[in-house]
């Protein structure tokens, strides 16, 4: 499913649909189908809604990830179940797995998948244990995994368990008599409530792993460091030049990359092609840095996020923070933990950007500018609540 418009996660996805924010330097789509095919799911049906086209240029017909896709597009909001109702003559009739585009997860889905069709329920729900179930659907269940109790997005009060559906799900071809053709329509809060006043059994599938649906700047970070965690060794793509450097691996370097005198990069670290580093520059764990940025001399940079052709001035220092493409960053900048900084931003010289803040894009940031609240773009839509 990969129809919303992302808006919790705006700056970044105002000119670009979620599932394909860059994670290592991949749109985060690519990540997930890779998984899928890993498991042994070739067969993929993709729902579309917001800039489709680019989920569909990011993935082709499938080929390059061993799977077979078929596109179907939404022309009106449908919901999760409205969306997937909508693509029902593709799945055969057969028992299938929903999974959201957003998804970054290293679950078993397949253990799961098995799991649905050795149970006799007519949906199955992948749950997990997490700290803060309050943004979720959560579900208490029985010794028998039979779900007993499910509730969406709970109030204080309201938390009966720490079970957090996963969004996603295994369900038997019958679902599809309970959602209507054509309307919006929601697996959380309308499907599963339904079918549980009719007295239809649902069961609940005990994750373990990692898995986030990318709903904010937190987890986006969180789910690149699991990605990053996966790179094992230093891999030199093509030429790379080294005027003294210092690497300590697993980085994963692409080609054309220039690292200055006494630079030190500390893995696991990503760098795109074509990207220069300047002198006495230090690069820290857990740091994606797209294709063609400059990084000049004396910047530090920790468990941050930039995509590509950024530039970074002298002395200027990020720490988990995203940066997304073209923006120009001055000197003497600090920029601090869980903030966003859009597309074509220039921050001028000595901005200190306070955490949990975000830029929108095309913003000119004065020097010495202390930036403690989010500043907006009255050309671009102003909300970040929402899908």
């Amino acid at each position: 499913m990969c129809g919303g418009e992302g808006t919790r996660l705006r700056p970044l996805t105002f000119e670009r649909p979620k599932p394909c924010i860059p994670i290592v330097n991949r749109p985060s789509i690519q990540h997930l189908v890779s998984h899928l095919s890993n498991l042994g799911f070739r067969e993929v049906v993709m729902t579309l809604g917001y800039k489709g086209q680019d989920i569909e240029n990011a993935l082709g017909d499938g080929s390059l990830f061993g799977v077979d896709i078929t596109y179907v597009h939404e022309k009106t909001k449908l919901g999760t179940a409205g969306s997937v109702r909508n693509a029902k003559k593709y799945l055969d009739g057969q028992d299938f797995l929903v999974v959201g585009g957003d998804h970054v997860t290293d679950l078993n889905v397949l253990e799961f998948y098995r799991f649905h069709r050795t149970e006799k329920a007519i949906a199955s729900i992948g749950l997990i244990s997490i700290d803060d179930p309050g943004e979720y659907g959560i579900a208490e269940i029985d010794v028998n995994y039979e779900i007993k109790r499910f509730k969406e997005k709970p109030a204080p009060g309201e938390i009966f368990s720490n079970l957090a559906s996963t969004g996603m799900y295994v369900c038997k071809p019958e679902v599809f008599d309970y959602i209507p053709a054509g309307k919006k329509f929601d697996f959380a809060r309308d499907l599963f409530p339904h079918l549980m006043e009719d007295g239809k059994a649902l069961k609940g599938w005990l994750a373990r792993g990692n898995w986030t649906d990318v709903g904010s700047p937190h987890s986006l970070r969180q789910a690149e460091r699991w990605k990053l965690q996966d790179i094992m060794t230093t891999d030199i793509i093509g030429d790379l030049s080294m005027h003294g450097a210092h690497v300590q691996g697993p980085v994963q370097l692409g080609d054309s990359i220039t690292l200055g005198k006494n630079t030190r990069v500390i893995g696991p670290v990503a760098i795109g092609s074509g990207t220069t580093i300047g002198n006495n520059v230090l690069i820290g764990p857990y740091t994606s840095i797209g294709e063609r940025c400059i990084i000049r001399n004396n910047a530090k940079i920790f468990s941050s996020s930039l995509y590509n052709r950024a530039v970074i001035g002298p002395n200027t220092t990020i720490s988990g923070s995203i940066i997304d493409n073209d923006t120009h960053v001055g000197e003497g900048c600090s920029i601090e933990n869980d903030t966003v900084i859009g597309p074509r931003v220039v921050l001028r010289d000595r901005v200190i950007v306070h955490s949990k803040t975000r830029v929108w894009p095309e913003v000119v940031v004065c020097d010495d500018t202390v930036v403690k609240e989010h500043i907006l773009n009255d050309k671009f839509d102003l909300r970040c609540e929402g899908s």
